[in-house]
């Protein structure tokens, strides 16, 4: 029996964990290998086949101030799994995404189990910003980094890292996703029903200072389109009841939907996500991976991103960050393929003007969906999930 650790955290490693656990079982049953797998991830990759040490796709927020209630949580999360891995040391350990509690396994790893294999999937965008060097060391002293970006990869190659790039995972899921009539089919939604999904947030901190911003957008559109109407699909369950009271006490013609409710259904937890996308004419967004599911969808976006003002203020004040975009379509492509607002910028009165300058101008959608093409080619050809599956298992130590 061979036993593999993952770490990961947060809704969408979960998801990237879950895809991943597949093809290692395909690809290992290929083998003849028996896995076992160990993981600190969520439930996504429990169905998926791993045993979870520990549930951490509820742990996790982008900013400084906006981390601090995690730390602890995180902390107590590893000193388990730690604990387990002592009394039962694994093969390998795989790193996904969830960058400084994976940078701390890093460091753990090379102390206390120097000589078992250490894969990173999906590494912290240090080619991005460049901003701690700290973390570009700890990744490229690791056995393998699978990029799933063509620019990740030369980055830490020239840092001296083992690299392979072996394309976006996003690309795999997308193969079965549903297309737009058959999405509203599946909805109930008519086929010329003007349709805006809204994904305000998948961490606690983006109910906070995300929601009321696109509610408030999706009010404006509304008093201008009256026949609009709106899709929410829940990324955790908890945030149902702050976006329905939103929802009404902004008077959004919007429905709130989930997979999660009433059933035992063993699909993935995000496919009414990708419905909801599907489905749309346009979505309102947080920024993240899933404006990458949003552009392999062929759905126009507009893109937001709000922290902490401290937090903001010490980014770019104190720590000098500055980077030339944060939604990852525009970044892979280095180029304004969505409108995306940040901080400051990210208001009601822009994301609604945008909105429906995308709406109601076809030159403008016909743009996008153009660079949208670009930005499939530099994603990697299907079949990523089994290729990274294939990286990790040919590193197993011989026994």
């Amino acid at each position: 029996m061979t036993k593999l650790f993952i770490s990961t955290g947060e809704v969408s490693g979960d998801l990237q964990g879950a895809l991943l656990i597949e093809a290692l079982h395909r690809q290992a049953a290929s083998m003849g290998l028996e896995l076992e797998i160990v993981a600190l991830g969520g439930d996504r990759m429990a169905r998926a086949g791993a045993t979870l040490l520990g549930n951490t796709s509820e742990i996790g927020s982008m900013g400084i101030f906006e981390s601090l209630r995690f730390v602890l949580p995180t902390l107590q999360v590893q000193r388990r799994a730690k604990h387990y891995l002592k009394q039962h040391p694994p093969d390998m350990a795989i790193l996904i995404d969830y960058m400084s509690p994976n940078i701390a396994w890093c460091g753990y790893f090379s102390r206390f189990l120097p000589t078992m294999p250490v894969v990173y999937y999906i590494a912290p965008q240090e080619w991005v910003w460049s901003l701690n060097s700290y973390n570009t060391d700890r990744v490229v002293q690791t056995t393998k980094v699978l990029a799933i970006f063509p620019e990740e990869a030369r980055y830490f190659q020239q840092k001296g890292g083992r690299v392979s790039w072996v394309g976006h995972p996003l690309v795999d899921r997308m193969q079965t996703a549903l297309q737009r009539d058959n999405a509203r089919a599946t909805l109930g939604i008519a086929p010329d029903q003007l349709l805006i999904t809204l994904l305000p947030a998948s961490r606690q901190q983006e109910i906070k200072y995300l929601l009321p911003v696109i509610c408030q957008a999706a009010q404006q559109i509304q008093a201008k389109l009256p026949d609009v109407r709106f899709l929410v699909p829940l990324a955790l369950e908890k945030y149902r009841q702050p976006i329905e009271q939103a929802i009404q006490s902004y008077g959004l013609q919007a429905t709130v939907i989930s997979d999660h409710v009433g059933t035992q259904t063993d699909a993935p937890a995000a496919s009414i996500t990708l419905q909801a996308i599907a489905a749309a004419d346009l979505a309102i967004t947080k920024s993240g991976t899933v404006n990458l599911e949003i552009a392999l969808l062929n759905v126009p976006q507009v893109v937001l991103y709000r922290v902490n003002s401290a937090t903001a203020w010490v980014l770019k004040h104190f720590l000098k960050f500055s980077i030339p975009f944060m939604s990852p379509p525009n970044l892979v492509m280095m180029k304004a393929i969505v409108p995306e607002f940040m901080q400051d910028e990210a208001t009601p009165d822009n994301l609604a003007q945008e909105s429906l300058e995308i709406l109601l101008n076809p030159e403008r959608r016909q743009t996008m969906m153009v660079d949208y093409q670009n930005l499939r080619q530099a994603l990697g050809e299907p079949g990523v999930c089994d290729r990274a599956a294939k990286e990790i298992l040919q590193l197993l130590p011989t026994k």
